[in-house]
C-alpha cells in the first residue's frame, strides 16, 4: 500500500511530498509550496503517561482492552509511542497492570508497535509528604530486586523505566541492576540530599521524572535535589509543560540550563484527561480535575496530582514559555525523548518507519490541531489533508 502527503517538513520547513510504502518513508520530494499546507513531523513520543480519556494504566479494571483503548486516545492527540506508567501500589495491582499491557501487546500488532516500553514509576519513592505527591502512602516501600524481576516477568520484559528516590539506602545497589539489565533509572519523587542524587547518577541514573514536581512546597534555597539535578549534565530532564507543574518562567530556565539536548517533554496524563471538570478517583486519592485544566489532591495544599496536558499542548506551550522554534518545540516531543529511550528510527527519513504526525498551527493562539496520525504507514487518526 502507498500513501503519499503532501506537506510542510518541521525542521526544514520545506514543502514536500513524502511517499510511505508498507510502513515505511520511502521517498521525499520538493514541492512548489501553496497555502494550507499542514505541518509534518515525526509522530509525537510520551515517556509517561498514566491514562487519558477515561482509560487509567492503574485501575482496578485494567484489562488489556483497556490499554488498547488507551493507544487509541491518544492517536488522536499525535502521540505514536508511549510509555505505559504503572504507579506506586500494591505488589499484585503492579503485576496485574503490568500483564495486562503485555496481553494487549500481545493480541495488538497495533499497540505493540505503540508501546515503546512500560514506566513503573514508585513504589520505591520518598514516603515523605511533598515529594511523594498524589502516591498513595501505605504502598510506598524500599527498592526490592527481587520484586522488580517478578514485575518484569509479568511485562514479559517490557519495563525499562523505574523511577525510585536515591535516598533508600538500598537505592544504589538496586539503580547498578537496573543498569546491568538495561533498563533506565529515573530519579523522581525524592526527599534526597545531594550526595544522594550524585552516587544514583554514579550508579547509573539517567533521567529526572518531572524535574521540578514531586517535591516539597518549601524547600532550602541551596543546595537541593532539584538544583542538583539541574546541574547534572548525565540527566535527562522530563518537564511537564503545562503551565500548572512549572510555571513558564521555570521552564525557561529549565530548559536553558540543560539544554534542548537533555530535554524530554511528557504529559503525566492520568485517566481524567481529556474529561469534563469535576471530582474523581485516582489509585484511591480524591482528586479534582479544575475547569482550568489543573488535576489536584483534594485538601492536598496544591498538591497536583498528574495532569491533563496533551502533547500538542505542551509542544504550544513551550514555544509560548521559552521563545521556542516550532522546531524546537517539537524536538522535545519528538528526537530528544527518542534518543533517551535509545530508538533510532523516528525522523521522517527514507528507510524509516512511517509514524508521523500532521498538524495545522493556529497564527493567532500558536496552538497547534492534529490532522492526521499515522502508525507504521496506516492512518489511525483524522483523515488526509
Amino acid at each position: 500500500m502507498e500513501t503519499k502527503l503532501q506537506a510542510r517538513l518541521v525542521g526544514s520547513e520545506e514543502a514536500c511530498e513524502v511517499t510511505i510504502r508498507d510502513g515505511y518513508v520511502v521517498q521525499i520530494e520538493p514541492i512548489q509550496d501553496a497555502p494550507g499546507l499542514p505541518w509534518l513531523a515525526p509522530g509525537f513520543i510520551d515517556h509517561q503517561v498514566n491514562g487519558f480519556a477515561g482509560y487509567d494504566v492503574n485501575g482496578e479494571a485494567t484489562a488489556a482492552d483497556s490499554i488498547q483503548g488507551l493507544t487509541e486516545a491518544l492517536w488522536s492527540t499525535g502521540v505514536t509511542r508511549y510509555c505505559p506508567t504503572i504507579i506506586t501500589n500494591s505488589e499484585e495491582r503492579i503485576v496485574r497492570s503490568l500483564r495486562a499491557v503485555a496481553q494487549a501487546c500481545r493480541e495488538s500488532p497495533r499497540t505493540d508497535a505503540s508501546v515503546v516500553a512500560v514506566h513503573v514509576e514508585g513504589p520505591f519513592i520518598s514516603p515523605e509528604d511533598g515529594p511523594r505527591g498524589a502516591h498513595h502512602p501505605a504502598f510506598v516501600r524500599p527498592p526490592d530486586w527481587e520484586e522488580f524481576l517478578r514485575w518484569q516477568d509479568a511485562a514479559e520484559g517490557r519495563i525499562g523505566i523505574v523511577t525510585l528516590s536515591p535516598e533508600w539506602p538500598e537505592a544504589t545497589a538496586f539503580i547498578e541492576k537496573l543498569t546491568e539489565h538495561g533498563v533506565m533509572a529515573a530519579i523522581g519523587h525524592t526527599a534526597a540530599a545531594p550526595e544522594q542524587i550524585r552516587d544514583a547518577v554514579k550508579a547509573g541514573a539517567r533521567m529526572s521524572t518531572h524535574l521540578g514536581n514531586g517535591a516539597h512546597l518549601t524547600l532550602p534555597r541551596h543546595p537541593n535535589y532539584i538544583w542538583e539535578q539541574l546541574a547534572c549534565d548525565e540527566l535527562w530532564a522530563g518537564l511537564i509543560i503545562d503551565g500548572f507543574h512549572l510555571p513558564p518562567s521555570v521552564v525557561k530556565v529549565m530548559i536553558r540550563a540543560k539544554g534542548l539536548e537533555r530535554v524530554a517533554l511528557t504529559t503525566d496524563a492520568v485517566a481524567m484527561a481529556g474529561l469534563e471538570p469535576g471530582f474523581y478517583q485516582l489509585n484511591g486519592v480524591d482528586v479534582e480535575l479544575t475547569p482550568e485544566g489543573k488535576i489536584q489532591v483534594v485538601g492536598g495544599q496544591g498538591i497536583l496530582a498528574g495532569s491533563a496536558l496533551t502533547m500538542p499542548v505542551g509542544i504550544a506551550n513551550a514555544m509560548r514559555f521559552a521563545g521556542l522554534s516550532l522546531a524546537e518545540a517539537v524536538s522535545l516531543a519528538t528526537d530528544r525523548p527518542a534518543a533517551m529511550l535509545g530508538l533510532a528510527d523516528v525522523a521522517v527519513a527514507p528507510g524509516n518507519r512511517a509514524d508521523v504526525t500532521l498538524f495545522n498551527v493556529d497564527q493567532t493562539s500558536g496552538d497547534l490541531q492534529i490532522v492526521a496520525t499515522f502508525l507504521q504507514g496506516e492512518l489511525v487518526y483524522g483523515s488526509l489533508p
